[in-house]
């Protein structure tokens, strides 16, 4: 009995894993298989044990396995390197004094330990390492830099004290003022927070620079006092400078005794210029030679150097001149203290070879060598024991020892030679490979039409040929022409495409230059001539730069053209016509409205500023004497001022312009003026349209109906029922203008009796979607009803004048009703407070929500004495809160609860919302508290808005 082996099994689901990297015909097809099936991140088990089954078929793939594997090992190992050495940065930065070789030193054993110094936290720690470490070096520059300034400042004292004393004391606060800001400047670089991490030599210099030039300033300022002391007193004392002295005896008429004069040198003979030069060349080579030998450490040749020196200098000492004299003294010198040391160093040298050599290869764990850095360090260690062989006697033992270690440290240098070598080989194998996928797929694409996923395909094979490891100079030498070919051969296809496209785009480019090139630009011209740039900047993909510069050139002339156009569209909105000129005037008068605060006024600019809009001319506005018209007052307003200011459904009454056709208009709206006309104490202007809201529909039944539009076009099909007694009216559209700013214009839902919307839902709707849709505008595909009459068309200045100006109009509006009810609820609560009926506001000023009726209650219960029980007005003024919807205190939640419990079971009786009115006057009818005050304003705040 035999058993079957599960090997190609295994084969078969490590070949599904690895998405086919088992069966694929060609190395470089597994490789790239085995690189996307990587990218999922597998696991290091599964792995392991596809590296174990690929090593022995392809090693090329497998390297990437392998290298993934060494990743993941070495990602571990980082992870307590980076713990550590992290320790260690946080321990030197916790440090009051930083020791710059301890913070390079850090980055160095970092780096040869394997740190990933790149990644976090290290990358961090060193970033904060190398800032501190720049900061200590930049307070030593300033340290440096602040002594040498202290000796500059100390030598502008003494050349002023070689001057003249009033030009001393010139400068002399100048001086003062730099000698404080040095002070001041070293106070601050000695409070810097590195100043503890410099080097002791720089706390006891800058003490010094510092204790120096205060000496000489307290002198220098003492001796100018003195001076001065001097100059204004003959028998003051004379200052200790010499110039400062002799100028003030000669100030005062005394004799300065004459500088004595030097002695005279006694002459030196002559000598032949010839013969002096002959002297001054033997020397100089002598010496040059000399310096040489010197310079180079060569103890022998150095001695028989100076010993030729010294023999011209005998011949030709008495003609060399100072300076050679110098040269030559300084250079022997040097040569007697190389010649005396240098055999001792010698030695010296060799040891510390020695001890370098062998201690190579005793590097503390994690901190060997590499291959190529051993072998720069040996190959150094060899130049320098040769340097030190040529100055001193040599000595075999110690060389025996330096050969030795360094025979040792060279096999790791033999071990990384042989695995360069053989990634060379794997390196080239792979190249070679790759050529040959290469030209594979350039024969299986070569008539290839997506060309973006060819030019990536191009990409992926050269980052592939780029990231596929060194290889010597000579066989990067031989595989490169070859990748050429290949690579070119290849991209033939695509480069031809290219310049295919290049050609059809500068094809474009002169067509859009014609086009922006015409007088009339042809818009459809220009859309399809950039959709066909689009579609073929998608299908072919060129440079980034390249096609850049071609859209640039392409849209140039469209631009230019759109640009023109532009300019000349300006200048005929620049142009003001008289419309805009009247609109214009009318959004400046309304803003003068409202800067005026006068609610009347900003709705009867509004109604002019909407009159110019349609195009009527305005009329010139009548003299008045006083800002707004009295209580009472029975003065005739125009029909379309009282519809503007008071009107609150859609149907209002007539404008100036149909007051012409209908004389009655004027009679109808003087007759219910006196109603409508506001109080002049600036009372809510919203509240006063409001109350007249019951008025409006009398007035609108007694006004005329607003002149028929243009008949509509004749219909030529209808849907539905044609029959003369199936149609249905329709309903006028509102005419603009009419109705208070910001309302509907068809009117809103204003309920029953208004217009708009009925009550009845199952009636007919008011607008053209409720008729038949066969009838004339009804229709949902365009033929809809004739549009309004608009005006003419504004400039872009005229449009947003009017625009805004009616903004701030409804702003001012709102804000003016905001402090009316404010006013009237203040109202209310003092008449309540003092039992003064008199100080009750107006039904205009409470608002719509107070209807005559309840206005009388509130005025008399407010004007008699308090007569409501206690528990009445308190259940009245839970209702209230119920009404209005606002909190109850907390020690009044249990009452309110028991009402709402009461008020469920009489259902039948009116809700709180529907008596508030009359709860109100049952409040009010109670003595005057100051929570029940507070509580009543909270409630009636929200119900009066109601």
């Amino acid at each position: 009995m035999t058993s079957t082996s599960s090997k190609p099994h295994d084969l078969q689901a490590l070949d599904t894993l690895t998405g086919g990297a088992f069966t694929a015909p060609t190395s470089g097809e597994r490789a790239a298989r085995i690189r996307d099936w990587l990218a999922g991140n597998p696991s290091s088990e599964q792995m392991q044990e596809v590296f174990k089954e690929l090593s022995g078929r392809d090693k090329g793939a497998a390297r990437l396995l392998r290298e993934k594997l060494d990743e993941i090992k070495r990602a571990k190992g980082q992870e307590a390197i980076a713990a550590e050495w992290a320790q260690k940065a946080e321990t030197l930065l916790a440090q009051s004094k930083l020791n710059i070789a301890d913070a390079l030193a850090w980055q160095r054993d970092a780096a040869k330990a394997g740190a990933p110094l790149s990644r976090e936290p290290l990358a961090g720690l060193k970033a904060q390492l190398a800032e501190r470490v720049k900061g200590i070096e930049d307070l030593q520059h300033r340290a440096q830099v602040h002594r040498e300034a202290a000796v500059l400042l100390a030598q502008r004292f003494e050349v002023l004290s070689t001057k003249g004393w009033k030009d001393a004391q010139a400068a002399e606060e100048s001086l003062r003022a730099d000698v404080t800001h040095w002070q001041q400047q070293a106070a601050d670089i000695v409070a810097d927070a590195n100043w503890n991490s410099l080097d002791a030599k720089f706390a006891p210099q800058l003490e010094a620079s510092k204790s120096q030039l205060l000496v000489v300033s307290d002198s220098f300022h003492g001796a100018l006092a003195q001076a001065v002391a001097a100059a204004a007193d003959a028998a003051a004392p004379l200052p200790p400078v010499p110039v400062w002295a002799d100028e003030l005896r000669a100030a005062r008429g005394e004799v300065v005794a004459p500088k004595p004069a030097a002695p005279a040198r006694p002459a030196a003979p002559k000598v032949d210029p010839a013969v002096r030069a002959a002297a001054q060349d033997a020397v100089q080579a002598a010496l040059a030679k000399l310096e040489q030998e010197t310079a180079e450490g060569h103890g022998k040749a150095s001695a028989g150097a100076a010993a030729a020196l010294r023999a011209v200098l005998k011949e030709h000492g008495k003609l060399v001149d100072a300076p050679l004299e110098a040269r030559v003294h300084a250079a022997l010198v040097a040569a007697g203290e190389l010649e005396g040391w240098q055999r001792w160093s010698a030695d010296k040298v060799r040891e510390d070879l020695v001890a370098k050599a062998e201690g190579l290869l005793k590097r503390p764990e994690g901190q060997a060598l590499g291959g190529r850095k051993m072998q720069e360090t040996l190959r150094a260690l060899r130049d320098q024991w040769k340097q030190a062989d040529q100055g001193g006697v040599p000595n075999h033992a110690l060389w025996k020892r330096f050969d030795e270690a360094c025979n040792e440290a060279h096999k790791v240098v033999e071990a990384w030679l042989e695995k360069v070598r053989a990634d060379a080989a794997e390196h080239r194998a792979l190249r070679v490979a790759l050529i040959e996928e290469v030209k594979a797929w350039a024969a299986a694409h070569a008539g290839a039409t997506d060309l973006k996923a060819h030019n990536r395909a191009l990409h992926q094979f050269a980052d592939r040929w780029r990231d596929a490891g060194h290889v010597g100079e000579k066989v990067f030498a031989e595989l490169q022409p070859l990748w050429n070919e290949a690579f070119g051969a290849a991209r033939a296809p695509f480069e031809t495409a290219q310049k295919a496209s290049v050609e059809r785009r500068q094809a474009m480019i002169a067509e859009a230059t014609e086009l922006g090139a015409q007088p009339m630009l042809r818009i459809d011209a220009v859309k399809a001539l950039q959709q066909r740039w689009q579609h073929e900047a998608q299908s072919v993909p060129l440079d980034r730069r390249h096609e850049q510069k071609l859209w640039d050139a392409f849209r140039a002339p469209i631009d230019e053209a759109f640009n023109r156009k532009t300019v000349e569209r300006e200048k005929a909105s620049a142009a003001m016509s008289e419309h805009d000129r009247h609109v214009l005037e009318a959004s400046k008068a309304l803003d003068a409205a409202n800067a005026g605060g006068d609610a009347q006024k900003i709705r009867a600019a509004i109604a002019g500023l909407e009159a110019a809009l349609r195009g009527e001319v305005p009329a010139p506005a009548p003299a008045t004497t006083s800002d707004g018209p009295s209580v009472g007052a029975t003065g005739v307003e125009a029909p379309g001022q009282a519809a503007a200011e008071f009107g609150e459904s859609a149907e209002q009454t007539p404008g100036s312009s149909d007051a012409e056709a209908t004389p009655s208009a004027p009679a109808v709206a003087a007759a219910d003026a006196p109603d409508l006309v506001a109080p002049a104490d600036g009372a809510d202007a919203s509240a006063r349209s409001d109350s007249a809201a019951h008025e409006a529909g009398e007035a609108a039944s007694v006004a005329p109906a607003a002149p028929p539009k243009p008949a509509p076009k004749p219909v030529v099909a209808m849907r539905g029922d044609d029959r003369p007694s199936s149609k249905k009216a329709e309903a006028a559209p509102a005419a603009r203008g009419t109705g208070r700013f910001g309302d509907r214009r068809d009117g809103g839902r204003p309920g029953a009796g208004g217009p708009g919307r009925p009550n009845d839902r199952g009636g007919p709707r008011p607008d053209a979607r409720g008729g038949d849709r066969g009838a004339p505008g009804g229709g949902r595909f365009g033929d809809r009803p004739p549009r309004e009459d608009r005006g003419p068309r504004l400039g872009d200045a005229a449009f947003r004048a009017q625009r805004e100006a009616l903004e701030r109009a409804d702003m001012a509006l709102r804000k003016l009703a905001a402090q009316a009810h404010g006013e009237a609820l203040t109202q209310v609560l003092g008449a309540w407070e003092q039992r003064d009926a008199a100080r009750l506001p107006s039904v205009q000023e409470l608002g719509r929500a107070v209807t005559p009726a309840v206005r009388t209650q509130w005025s008399q219960a407010v004007g008699a004495a308090p007569t409501a029980a206690a528990s009445d007005a308190a259940e009245a003024l839970l209702r209230l809160e119920m009404a209005a919807e606002v909190p109850t205190p907390a020690e009044q939640l249990d009452a309110r609860r028991a009402l709402q419990l009461k008020l469920l079971t009489k259902r039948g009786d009116p809700t709180p919302a529907q008596t508030w009115g009359q709860d109100a006057g049952k409040v009010l009818a109670a003595a005057h508290d100051a929570a029940t005050a507070r509580r009543l304003q909270n409630a009636l705040k929200a119900l009066l808005r109601k």
